[in-house]
């Protein structure tokens, strides 16, 4: 998706009958990491969050909110120009770690906005049981009901098409401009609430409650306000509840050990200590990244049901992986002509062509044009005697018949039973070029003019360009990948080889799906696959991150924990990497914080004993002006800190491809080393600024 895509303003999107429509593109679209109109609300949001009842929610940062008001009580008593600004930078920390988790929920929220505009005003046109129709707003349709769609409506609730065929727009969802068919009776049934019928009738049977669409649960998922965290954002942050707890009893028993040794330690400055000794950066940002992880995921058009699916993603070591449209493009293609019997290339290559001339598919349209690209042939003039053979289930061929003469194209098997039925003979060399193009995961097609073999086009599933090396980073990351196919095994061996996958189920059913995911999870696997149909549900539902593509079934999206919206089955593996980048960005920033604490201890507990044990001032290795300057050195660079690192919670850590143990390795050197230094040299500037202007 284009980077320069921007959120639609209200009015902007194009009005049709029944209700407006808002093109997703504003629903997923990239906005700019300080969207002006995203930062006002943060602003104001940082500010309605200092509520305790809110605040309470991230205990780190409330007993930072605690000490403020504490540091606010003997600022009162005992005005100074140290005790007030230690209060105001306090009151900043808070400030910042509200804004940094205001500004990832105003990325979902703005997204949100716009998702609700397409769905203001939308009526149906239900049909009761007389079959005749009444315009109801789509808030009171219910499961079970029938409405009438027709060319220009916008459907008005998600529901499975019972009746007609339709060409529909479904921007409103993903963004896309194609349309796509969803037809009564197949696995394209399915349609969603918000997408716009562009040509035809259909008779939609409603599937969603009253405000439990697929529109309401984008809603909900994209609006970060309401996202539940995840179990190990909820780890995590009993950790860091645990360590404040443990630092309290710590720094409140200073006070009295401070005047046990003939010292004075204000309240000011135990505090301070306080707030320097808590993890407070990672807890000021562990929400806004779990929030920003998840709208990472939405910029991909990929819609995930609940955190743990996202986190699951990261933690994947298996991913099942359907070989057609996500491995290989999908359509077969020729690729060579075998001739047999002495026939040449050239006159094979043409009647396959004259067989192919009124095939629509793409394997047909390919073996045209390759007939065009080697020999120069053209599409021929067919006389009015001509009658084509369409491609049949029970027959296996098509072809064309010319007077007496007839062409035929098609499976090996269903060729040579047609032949012999004319009267021919199969060369003996037919059966060998048949096997090896089969062993080559080919598919052949043998070409027949009336009881004559001619020889063999060879169907290529062509394998994506760059998958290979996609396999080998994800090979690198400890993440084993399995193509799953309906194809013969040698076939599928053959792909599979090519792909540079690690393993392939071949002939797969849908039990021999769940069978494959159960035995990985035994293993103490976690398991990845995409799906589409209803069965796909029951993989799905059991895979650990089940990615189902919003083209496909309800049933299929309704057992899968992610819908990719895009209905792109290699969009697995963009979840997979998203996964990974939220786990290694919440490891980097918790490094970080835990090191940054080094240096603010360095400066804070030797200013506070060293008139009492002169000792500590060797301690003193930033040579900091006094007491004073270092406390409140450390304060505010504690407050500035959170702020520099919202745009790394925000976009994440640059994902590499690399296994954890490298992973791991560079965390520690660049966030863990990065914060050790980063804190010494910028306290020590603050120090210096302090020291300048005179304040103290």
């Amino acid at each position: 998706m284009p980077d320069n895509n921007v959120l639609l303003h209200p009015g902007s999107a194009p009005e049709h009958e029944g209700g407006a429509a808002v093109s997703a593109r504003g629903v997923v679209s990239r906005r700019s990491l300080f969207d002006t109109a995203i930062m006002r609300r943060a602003v104001i949001d940082a500010v309605l969050k200092l509520n305790p009842r809110v605040q309470i929610k991230n205990p780190v940062m409330f007993v930072v909110l605690i000490g403020t008001a504490v540091t606010l009580v003997d600022s009162i008593a005992h005005p100074s120009v140290f005790a007030w600004s230690v209060t105001v930078w306090l009151l900043l920390t808070v400030l910042f770690a509200n804004f940094a988790e205001a500004m990832a929920e105003g990325r979902g929220k703005a997204q949100a906005d716009t998702l609700r505009r397409t769905r203001t005003g939308t009526q149906g046109r239900r049909l009761d049981n007389n079959g005749n129709e009444q315009r109801v707003a789509a808030a009171e349709l219910v499961a079970g009901d029938l409405v009438v769609c027709e060319t220009g409506d916008v459907i008005p609730s998600d529901g499975e098409i019972v009746e007609g065929i339709a060409s529909i727009d479904e921007s409103a969802i993903t963004g896309e401009s194609a349309p796509v068919i969803r037809e009564a009776g197949s696995d394209r049934s399915a349609v969603t609430g918000g997408t716009i019928v562009l040509s035809d009738r259909i008779v939609v049977r409603i599937t969603a409650e009253a405000g439990k669409s697929f529109l309401d649960r984008m809603i909900s998922l994209v609006e970060g306000a309401r996202r539940q965290k995840t179990p190990n954002e909820i780890a995590l942050s009993i950790l860091l509840a645990a360590l404040t707890i443990i630092f309290v009893p710590v720094v409140v028993t200073l006070a009295p050990f401070g005047e046990f040794a003939g010292g004075n330690v204000s309240v000011i400055v135990l505090v301070a200590l306080l707030v320097c000794l808590i993890p407070t950066t990672i807890g000021a940002l562990l929400s806004a990244i779990g929030v920003a992880g998840m709208d990472r995921l939405v910029q991909r058009n990929v819609l995930a049901m609940s955190g743990r699916a996202v986190e699951a993603a990261g933690d994947v070591q298996t991913l099942l992986l359907d070989k057609t449209g996500t491995i290989t493009l999908g359509n077969r293609m020729a690729s060579a002509f075998y001739p047999v019997a002495g026939h040449r290339e050239e006159d094979l290559a043409g009647v396959a062509q004259l067989a192919s001339l009124a095939d629509e598919t793409p394997e047909g349209r390919s073996i045209v044009v390759l007939a065009k690209e080697r020999y120069g042939l053209r599409e021929r003039e067919l006389g009015p005697e001509h009658v084509f053979v369409p491609f049949s289930a029970n027959t296996r061929m098509s072809g064309l018949d010319v007077g007496a003469r007839r062409i035929r194209k098609g499976a090996a098997d269903a060729v040579k039973r047609w032949v012999i039925d004319q009267g021919g003979d199969l060369p003996a060399e037919l059966d060998q070029i048949v096997e090896r193009v089969a062993r080559a995961g080919s598919t052949p097609l043998v070409v027949s003019d009336g009881p004559r073999v001619l020889g063999v086009v060879e169907l290529k599933d062509v394998v994506k360009q760059g998958i290979t090396e996609r396999f080998a980073e994800l090979r690198e990351m400890g993440i084993r990948t399995v193509m799953v196919t309906g194809d013969n095994p040698l076939t599928a061996a053959a792909i599979a080889q090519e792909a540079g996958v690690d393993d392939y189920l071949a002939e797969a059913t849908p039990e021999t799906k769940l069978q494959l995911i159960k035995a990985e999870q035994e293993g103490g696997k976690l398991v990845a696959m995409t799906g589409d149909g209803t069965n796909d549900a029951p993989a799905l539902a059991q895979a650990d991150v089940g990615v189902a593509m919003n083209m496909g079934t309800t049933a299929a999206k309704e057992a899968g924990n992610m819908v990719d919206l895009d209905s792109n089955p290699t969009k697995l593996i963009d979840v997979v990497e998203i996964g990974k980048q939220l786990l290694i960005t919440r490891g980097a920033l918790t490094t970080f914080s835990i090191a940054n604490d080094v240096a603010k201890y360095f400066a804070i507990i030797p200013a506070l004993f060293v008139a009492t044990f002169p000792e500590l001032n060797k301690l003193n290795i930033m040579a900091l002006h006094s007491p004073q300057t270092a406390v409140l050195s450390a304060v505010i660079f504690n407050a500035l800190v959170i702020i520099a690192l919202i745009p790394l919670a925000l976009r994440g850590v640059r994902f590499h491809s690399s296994n954890a143990s490298a992973i791991l390795r560079r965390n520690v050197l660049i966030y863990g080393l990065g914060g050790l230094i980063i804190p010494f040299v910028s306290i020590k500037i603050i120090d210096l600024i302090l020291t300048a202007i005179g304040v103290f």
